[in-house]
Order: structure tokens, then sequence, then C-alpha cells
């Protein structure tokens, strides 16, 4: 079952980031791998001068290696989604670690141009999307959540669409990494989300990487994030983290989930844009104490503990929701389905319908004999073994 195969995979990936953490913390505390400080950064945090950083390499590998594991198999019949979502992530992470070798070589808190992270990013979204139409695993229909409405796009406006929104939750999940464990915690309920969704919806090789994901983040979180930190993840983890969320909510073929599930990500980057530009409106005064959000509560008397609680939590709660409501579609497509299937079976209606478990136009061949009604309803409802829904569909029969 999918679900043994995920936690499986949580835990692997948690045993395999902390032990590298084991060997790797003290190895960048030899080598002097510190984070610096910014000067116009929060007073509060110079007590955090010199904590190792780069650790995202912990969680990278650790998921990586899960994800190799236990999607060998998969690879070997032709199955590379969850592959490609990995390969993307790296990239970004690739990114994020020449930007964060350059600071901590300067002994600076500034690496790359923000030109230069830009056009690198957004080449790496473009060769992403184009490899993912080319493998059929992209459509250019917009797929608007909670509203049940499918909007199919221009594929030019619709693959420039998809690479600043890629390139946009890159960089707010890169935002988010301002506190001890905001960015990790938050991200690893969004990847218990995509690792539900996968399960709901069977892309079993893309749950492999969500629950890797999910398993390094939590052990990275567990050992060496949460605050007081022994280790920051980076620019390395939180561009790799921002490109996995990104590359899941493509290839699940439903961007716009991010708007409920990447909602802290979406506000951090709203308190920042809106921060700069009440700023430059006003001549030099400012909307929020400090941005973005995590830091204008710091300001105001919360703890970095209570405000990742309160983040993962919120996250939590729009994660279950969009999760319940992707589960009521999924319930209603089966519905619907099996429906066709049995429709067809009796003769009733002339549409085909394709039957998601079994993957046939139709789960029994037809009967001509009428007198047999009631003993196909049974037997079209018993060939399909992963029907749940029987009850319904032989009262349906009755009434029949």
């Amino acid at each position: 079952m999918d679900i043994v195969l995920y936690c499986l995979a949580i835990v692997i990936a948690a045993v395999i980031t902390g032990l590298l953490g084991y060997f790797m913390v003290p190895f960048l505390h030899k080598i002097k791998f510190g984070q610096t400080i910014r000067e116009v950064g929060p007073s509060w945090h110079k007590n955090k001068q010199g904590t190792p950083t780069m650790g995202g390499i912990m969680f990278i590998l650790g998921a990586g290696v899960t994800v190799f594991i236990l999607g060998w198999s998969f690879m070997l019949e032709g199955v590379f989604w969850h592959l490609y979502v990995y390969l993307f992530a790296l990239i970004f992470g690739l990114i994020g670690f020449v930007d964060d070798y350059r600071k901590v070589r300067q002994h600076q808190n500034e690496g790359l141009t923000a030109k230069q992270k830009f056009v690198l990013q957004l080449l790496a979204a473009v060769v992403f999307l184009c490899l993912m139409r080319y493998e059929g695993l992209l459509t250019n229909d917009l797929y608007i959540p909670f509203v049940n409405v499918t909007l199919t796009v221009n594929w030019i406006v619709y693959l420039i669409f998809a690479a600043f929104v890629i390139v946009g939750c890159v960089n707010s999940v890169n935002l988010t990494d301002g506190i001890d464990g905001l960015a990790s915690s938050v991200t690893a309920v969004v990847m218990a989300f995509f690792m539900g969704t996968a399960m709901i919806w069977k892309f079993t090789t893309l749950g492999i990487f969500s629950s890797a994901l999910c398993g390094s983040l939590l052990g990275f979180y567990a050992l060496y994030n949460r605050h007081p930190a022994k280790c920051f993840m980076g620019d390395t983890g939180s561009l790799f983290l921002g490109g996995a969320v990104a590359a899941l909510a493509f290839a699940f073929d439903m961007p716009l989930v991010l708007i409920p599930v990447g909602i802290i990500y979406i506000l951090e980057t709203l308190s920042d844009i809106i921060q700069v530009g009440y700023f430059k409106a006003t001549h030099g005064k400012r909307f929020f104490k400090m941005a973005p959000l995590h830091h204008h509560l710091e300001r105001c008397g919360w703890s970095e503990v209570k405000i990742v609680t309160v983040f993962v939590s919120i996250t939590a709660v729009f994660c279950l929701l969009a999760y319940l409501f992707l589960s009521l579609l999924y319930f209603l497509y089966c519905q619907y389905n099996d429906l066709l299937c049995i429709l067809k079976n009796l003769r009733l209606i002339q549409v085909i319908g394709i039957c998601i478990f079994c993957h046939s136009p139709c789960c029994f061949n037809c009967l001509i004999k009428p007198a047999a009604l009631w003993q196909q309803i049974h037997a079209t409802v018993a060939d399909c073994s992963a029907y749940k829904y029987t009850d319904q569909i032989c009262f349906f029969g009755r009434l029949l």
C-alpha cells in the first residue's frame, strides 16, 4: 500500500538527515561556514552570528537518497516524475549553494545579486516547464481550486505565467526562512499535504518525493533547526524547498493550490511588498515595524517559538481544507466514473465510461438477457475490487 511506502520514506529520510547532520554540523564549524548577520537586520539576531549555514545539504541528500532507493523500481518501469521534481529543486539548491558559498567566503550577507538570482531561477523554471510539457506531464488547463473551474489558457501565456509563479514561489519560501525552524516546519506541513494528495490521486512517485522531503525536514527541524538553531539551512536549503513546492504544484497540474497551502509564503511576501511600496509612497514611513511579517511579530513581542507554532498551525489548517476539498472531488469523480461504467454495461446509455481503477472502457462484459439485470449490477460492482460505494449503486439498481 502507498501509505506504508510513504511512512517508510519519512522514516528513512529522517534517519539519513539526522546522521548526516551529526557529522556535518561539526564540519561546518571547523571550516567556519557560519552565518553572517546583516547590519540592517534585527539587532536581537546578533547572537546567531557564526551559526553554521548551508545545512540544507542535509535534507537535500536525505530526501535524494530516499527518493532513489524507494523510487528505483518505478524508474526501471520508465516512470521518472519524482526524479524530475527532485532534479528541478536541486538546480535551485545549487543556485542557493553558490550564493551561500560567496557569502561565507566574503564574510558578508550578500552573495549573488538579485538580477543574477532572477535570471538563473527563470532559466531553470523554463527548462523544467519545457521538460514537463515534452513528457506530457503538463497541460495548459488552469484548475481553480474551491471553485471547481478549469480554464484552458494559450500555451505561451501559460508558460510565462508558470515561470513567474515558480520564481515567485521559490523566493517566497526563501523569504520565509528568517527565524529558527520557520521555513523547515511550514514546508514539512506542505509536503505532508502533497503526500496526502498523491495518495488520493494515485501519484505514487510524487508521493515518494513528498514524503521523503517531509521526513528529512522533520529530522532537520527536530535535531538541528528548531530554536535555538544549531544550524541554518541557508539559501541552499530554502531555494531547494521553494523549487520543490513549485515543482510539485505543477507536477500535480494544479499550481493555484499554492494559494491555500502556501498561505504563509504569500503573507510573508506581501508584507515585504507592502512595506517597500508604503515606504516609497510616504517618503520614509513604514507600514510594519519591520518586514517581512515574522520580524514584525518579533518586534511586537512574539517569541520565535510562538511565531513558528502559529504559522505552522495556520498552514496546517489551510492544507487540511485544501486536502478535504480534493478528497471530495475524488469521491465525486469515483461516483461519476463508476456510475457511467455501470450504465454502459446495462445499455442504458451509449457513452463509454473509463474506470479509474481497472482502466478499461467498462468493468464487465455486457449481458444480453434482461433477466440478468440484478446479477449484472452486482457483478459489475464486484468486478472493480477497489470500488467502495456498493450500497449506493445497489440502491440505484433497485430503483431501476
